[in-house]
């Protein structure tokens, strides 16, 4: 059975940067969707980023022009690069995959933006 594994959240000031990192334990490949959500404290789970396997990328008005969705494909690793945070970015954050029939989610890593 795939897996998501998450890493990378913690504590980080404003302005600062975090990359997330969702590792799945078997090896991706055909069609996928993979994103990145976020659920900010007593908020509804958001889509913040998308990627496709045909490297189509996509984001929420949030986030845009801070944060970067990518792959290492050698590593089998989906990463989300955020930069500039603010404390409204403040949410525990999900790595998601869509292939096949799968619908899966990472354990959630929190991430907090805060002085």
């Amino acid at each position: 059975q795939v897996q998501l594994v998450e890493t990378g959240g913690g504590l980080v000031e404003p302005g600062g940067s975090l990359r997330l990192s969702c590792t799945p334990t078997d090896r991706i490949y055909g069609t996928y969707i993979m994103g990145w959500y976020h659920q900010p404290p007593g908020k509804q789970r958001e889509l913040v980023a998308s990627l496709t396997d045909k490297g189509s990328t996509s984001y929420g008005d949030s986030v845009k022009g801070r944060f970067t969705i990518s792959r290492d494909y050698a590593k089998n690793t989906m990463y989300l690069q955020m930069v500039r945070l603010k404390p409204e970015d403040t949410a525990v954050y999900y790595c998601n995959l869509k292939y096949n029939s799968y619908n899966l989610w990472g354990q959630g890593t929190p991430v907090t933006v805060s002085s």
